[in-house]
């Protein structure tokens, strides 16, 4: 079933708000990964929510289509100094970074246009110069569309000893040095 994008509204939440909205976040997760749910790494996303949600610049939008939750994308600004992406590429030391943690649509609003949205929704108004988030090399199409939103592969990075070794990818969000 085609969904129609506009029946789609998306709400912003902040760190205040996890209690409201974790469970949402742990349903969507559950859906979208419900065939790789045996896999530790999966297992894991509950600490995931729970560590960049316990952030205080901690931003997250869920799109609703009605009173359904169809997905996320959440993140939180870098700490300043501890911006590990900054091992490979060398750009001013005062561009602070956005680190977009997830994105995440369930199978049925996939190909909709709906994890664009929820990107763009929270990325919309930061403050931070650049944005870095991670894919997963087994997924090329994904690291394809994120180069149509202005991304860049800059390097490698295995967060985890059980995660994937995966592409770094960094975007501007306001010109570095501006």
């Amino acid at each position: 079933m085609e969904h129609v994008l506009s029946s789609v509204i998306l709400h912003r939440f902040g760190h205040a708000d996890l209690p409201v909205i974790r469970q949402t976040l742990l349903n969507v997760h559950a859906d979208a990964y419900a065939d790789q749910m045996d896999d530790e790494f999966h297992q894991r996303f509950p600490w995931f929510v729970d560590h960049w949600g316990g952030q205080e610049g901690f931003a997250c939008v869920i799109g609703f289509d009605g009173e359904e939750p169809v997905g996320f994308a959440y993140g939180a600004p870098a700490v300043a100094g501890r911006e590990w992406w900054r091992e490979h590429l060398s750009v001013p030391g005062g561009a602070s970074t956005f680190s977009v943690s997830e994105l995440m649509v369930r199978p049925r609003w996939r190909k909709t246009g709906v994890s664009r949205r929820l990107h763009e929704e929270l990325l919309a108004g930061r403050p931070e110069a650049l944005a870095v988030l991670l894919v997963d090399p087994e997924h090329p199409k994904v690291e394809a569309l994120y180069e149509t939103w202005g991304y860049r592969r800059v390097g490698r990075r295995q967060p985890f000893p059980d995660s994937p070794n995966f592409a770094v990818m960094l975007r501007e969000l306001v010109p570095v040095g501006s």
